[in-house]
């Protein structure tokens, strides 16, 4: 963290001097570093994720906040940042305290990681690389393979004039395989990820094996069936629950919405939406998860946030000034993209918890319907409560057994009509959380994880 702590006597003197004009002032202080290869056999490229380095401060006007960015942590960028707020104060006096709370958490915290990546060099990424890509070798009707192997490292440092001070370094690494089939003009794909915070370990979760199935399983896609339409009964696999509860109670659930009463979960506060084998939940401080975060950027600490506690809705997601309009408390999700971009209540890892059943269970309980399996993508209507998410493939479900393979497909319709079909959900040896993006905003991605077990409903599918 040397970057960030070198410039922090600067940043807190830069706070304290802007506090003589308002408040309450702020300042979060960004600087990135990565490395990432992606190779498909012919060529490899290598990258380093945009240069970030620089800071953002915020100040209560006294009717509003007012903020201005830096690209750089140097004197004349911290002067420039001073002055330009020092004018907007300036012209408008207090009139009324900022809202809420601020934050006074004293937080430092690093990746914790026996095997640290951020030392790996080129080379030796490259020889990772090459190797995943020979580990399709010998499927036949494989086109092309594609890997991508790489590591972000983002600190950030929180300061505020109420004394809160959050030093946070966090390495996030990933790796993915996607192995791509072709005949006669058909082409079918299957792929291996694997991402979280934490150092090279990480990257034993791509395996020859688990490589070398999705490369038969991209074959096999080739010739798969057309998936059934209409109201089935539905399996998910762990990646599309995951897909349903970021879905679900995604931007739904994130307080902004209420504020501008675009949520139609709002109403639905305290209210039993589902059954009560199903619970979901936002956590943040989630160990080693792909978001996982020690504070968020209005410098309130990670925490687990429900959102549904056995089929009753009885949290949303909030930064200070939700909380202050809702009569909440912040839960620890204003994020940012980076310091250029603006601060949104976002979701952190979101998922639905483990319950009782056996996937053998729920197959049997499933009768007749579909295995959605290997989530690519979603929508959600935060204000109308639609969602759609689809699956790159999924299995036929008859008379109690997994069948023939399908092709890709689409789940679509109302949460709480899908909310209420709910009848299974599995334990905790199949929980898993993906590693993804999520945007708001236009351009504002971040990282993202969603998960769960096995799930059992019903629902209108087709192929997507």
């Amino acid at each position: 963290m040397g970057e960030l702590s070198d410039a922090e006597g600067n940043l807190y003197h830069t706070v304290a001097r802007l506090g003589q004009h308002s408040p309450f002032v702020e300042v979060l202080g960004e600087a990135v570093t990565g490395l990432s290869i992606h190779t498909n056999g012919r060529t490899s490229t290598f990258q380093t994720p945009p240069h970030v380095r620089g800071a953002v401060f915020r100040a209560w006007t006294g009717t509003g906040w007012t903020e201005v960015c830096i690209s750089g942590l140097d004197t004349p960028s911290l002067r420039y940042a001073e002055g330009a707020l020092e004018r907007v104060l300036a012209h408008r006096p207090p009139r009324q305290p900022p809202p809420g709370a601020p934050s006074t958490a004293r937080i430092e915290k690093s990746t914790p990681t026996p095997r640290p990546i951020t030392d790996m060099g080129e080379e030796e990424m490259l020889r990772l690389a090459q190797d995943a890509f020979s580990w399709t070798a010998g499927v036949p009707d494989i086109h092309e393979t594609e890997v991508q192997i790489g590591w972000r490292l983002d600190e950030r440092l929180y300061l505020n004039s109420a004394g809160a001070r959050c030093l946070q370094s966090i390495c996030r690494v990933r790796a993915q395989v996607a192995a791509i089939a072709q005949e006669n003009g058909r082409v079918s794909s299957d792929r291996v990820v694997h991402g979280g915070v934490g150092g090279r370990e990480l990257l034993n979760g791509v395996t020859p094996d688990k490589v070398r199935k999705a490369a038969e399983t991209a074959r096999a896609l080739l010739r798969a069936k057309a998936p059934p339409s209409g109201r089935l009964n539905v399996l998910l696999s762990p990646s599309m629950t995951g897909y349903f509860a970021h879905e679900s109670f995604g931007h739904g659930a994130e307080a902004d919405q209420f504020v501008r009463n675009r949520s139609y979960l709002q109403p639905l506060l305290g209210k039993l939406v589902g059954p009560e084998i199903l619970t979901i939940v936002d956590n943040g401080s989630y160990t080693g998860a792909w978001s996982e975060i020690y504070a968020d950027d209005e410098g309130h600490p990670a925490q687990r946030t429900v959102l549904v506690d056995r089929g009753r809705f009885v949290g949303a997601l909030h930064d200070r000034d939700t909380a202050a309009a809702l009569g909440a408390e912040p839960t620890g999700n204003t994020r940012r993209s980076d310091v250029f971009s603006r601060a949104y209540v976002r979701m952190t890892n979101t998922y639905v918890e483990p319950g009782t059943s056996t996937y053998d269970e729920l197959v049997k309980e499933a009768g007749n319907g579909v295995l959605l399996e290997s989530g690519t993508g979603g929508i959600e209507d935060p204000q109308g409560g639609q969602i759609q998410i689809k699956a790159r493939m999924g299995h036929l479900i008859e008379n109690g057994r997994v069948t023939d393979l399908v092709s890709s497909m689409a789940l679509s319709g109302r949460v709480l009509e899908f909310l209420s079909s709910i009848r299974g959900v599995s334990r905790k040896e199949d929980f898993v959380l993906d590693s993804g993006s999520c945007g708001k905003g236009r351009t504002d991605l971040l990282p993202n994880s969603a998960g769960g077990p096995y799930l059992l409903a019903s629902a209108v599918v087709g192929q997507a």
